[in-house]
């Protein structure tokens, strides 16, 4: 069978699933009522079933008057009992994965229950959907006649009690179908390399003699790897290394930092970017539409969604919401109940709607990573935009950043310190810095009021860090690779305090 047969068939197969969500755009909120009421049902003799009663839930109010709003240094024990092969606990089937993420105050790392159903109705089924969209949307893609280059985490699995545990990529690589590893690259040997430094040559290494189409990855890593590729060609432009590259697939992190870098080194202007939103607890919305920076919510992975308002986020009238009562450009942060057995569950995102029909959304950020120390509320989608704003007025390139309060001492006023990282640095960084802080005063009215006169902020601070500060950093606490990021905003001084004596 030739190639282009196949991108023929397979381009056929997967815009066969767009008429099944075709039904969750008209009809998005029975679709998640039906869904809660399956997972209800599934796991109705589980331990946590029969705690709750699940079979006598028959309805929204009931379900989120019964089971409390968890994060998971309250789903730790059972999560732990989970991993030494105790099963029925929360979900029927047996959990034989968990993703390892960064950790929270009681625990050093957290693990993600994976169940198989995840694996193949959300992170699978997701992948399948992405291309769905945009084969849809660009009639004429080659997709399929060359490999996908997928840049991930760099650890291998590792096994206890008959349960096995690592990064969410190596998880998926390790139970990927045969069609999806014969269309991807690099190996799945390379791709699961523990050592990132040499992991990344050997990707350079394996790649550049490949019919390379489209790319997947977290974009601060992938341009990392991007930039090696074109040090080891000589080229100057990365269609020239493969010429029938079309589409980047990113998400992890804000791609605005980063979209210029990458317009350089990919100049066709008929060149694709697709964002997508998943996290080791599931896939959960897609860029469905071609130059578009909103995110179609999916709602038929097996993840029942509700929203509770940041504006009385983690206060004593901290109330969820079910999707349908949801308002436009509002920040809440995400609630889910999946199919792996994760109940009202605090993943830490914030998202805004930009769209109820069908149901779009923009990142906004995360629950802990911004600064609220003095009443500005500073969301990392500010930081971002305002960034993109002044690099775009200075012509500086930022590889990565941080930031943190300068908390109030006696008479003196607090104000932000700010750590980053050009590739290039603009030509006058107190220029800079002014058009950065009026920049985020026209993006946030409370941050705006907080720097009125001087009443409450002083002007940022802005320290520029050394070359490679931020990799050296994440190698010093063991987390290069793809699936780990840099804090952007906290409102204590930890990280920063960490990397500013790195940077000295």
């Amino acid at each position: 069978m030739s190639i282009l047969m196949v991108n023929s068939i397979a381009s056929w197969f997967l815009k066969k699933r767009f008429h099944q969500i075709e039904l969750f755009l008209k009809y998005p909120n029975e679709v998640q009522n039906e869904l809660l009421q399956s997972l209800l049902h599934t796991a109705k003799y589980t331990e946590l079933g029969k705690k709750y009663d699940f079979k006598s839930i028959k309805n929204y109010q009931t379900f989120a008057e019964r089971i409390p709003i968890q994060n998971y240094d309250n789903w730790q024990d059972i999560i732990e009992r989970s991993r030494k092969g105790e099963n029925n606990l929360f979900w029927p089937t047996p959990i034989k994965w968990f993703a390892k993420s960064s950790g929270t105050t009681r625990a050093k790392s957290k693990f993600i229950p994976v169940s198989q159903e995840s694996l193949e109705d959300c992170h699978y089924a997701a992948s399948k959907d992405l291309l769905c969209m945009y084969l849809n949307n660009n009639e004429d893609s080659q997709l399929f006649t060359g490999k996908s280059l997928r840049l991930g985490g760099s650890k291998e699995l590792y096994k206890r009690n008959g349960t096995s545990f690592g990064d969410l990529s190596a998880i998926l690589i390790d139970n990927m179908p045969f069609w999806a590893e014969y269309s991807s690259t690099p190996s799945n040997k390379v791709s699961l390399m523990s050592n990132w430094e040499h992991k990344m040559q050997a990707i350079v290494d394996e790649t550049i003699h490949e019919n390379v189409t489209s790319l997947a990855g977290v974009p601060s890593w992938m341009l990392v790897l991007l930039n090696n590729v074109l040090e080891t060609t000589h080229k100057k432009s990365l269609h020239d290394v493969w010429p029938n590259l079309e589409v980047y697939f990113h998400g992890g992190v804000s791609f605005s930092p980063y979209i210029d870098q990458y317009q350089k080194i990919l100049p066709k202007s008929d060149f694709k970017y697709y964002e997508i939103y998943n996290a080791s607890e599931g896939f959960f919305a897609i860029q469905d539409r071609n130059d578009s920076d909103e995110l179609l919510l999916m709602l038929d992975y097996g993840i029942f969604y509700e929203f509770i308002p940041m504006d009385i986020y983690a206060t004593p009238e901290e109330k969820a919401i079910p999707l349908s009562e949801v308002e436009l450009y509002k920040n809440y942060a995400v609630i889910i109940t999946t199919n792996a057995g994760l109940w009202r569950y605090k993943i830490g995102d914030t998202v805004r709607f930009t769209n109820l029909s069908p149901y779009r959304i923009k990142i906004s950020g995360r629950t802990k990573h911004h600064i609220n120390v003095f009443g500005e509320e500073l969301i990392m989608e500010n930081a971002q935009d305002a960034l993109k704003q002044v690099c775009a007025k200075t012509e500086a390139e930022i590889v990565d950043y941080t930031a943190a309060p300068i908390f109030m001492e006696g008479r003196e006023k607090g104000a932000h310190e700010w750590l980053i990282e050009f590739k290039t640095p603009p030509n006058d960084i107190e220029y800079f810095n002014e058009s950065f802080d009026n920049a985020l005063k026209s993006l946030n009215s409370d941050y705006e009021a907080k720097r009125f006169n001087n009443i409450t902020l002083n002007r940022p601070k802005i320290n520029v860090a050394r070359k490679n500060l931020f990799h050296d950093w994440l190698k010093k606490n063991n987390k290069l690779g793809g699936q780990h990021k840099v804090p952007r905003l906290s409102n204590t001084r930890d990280y920063l305090e960490e990397l500013l004596l790195l940077n000295s």
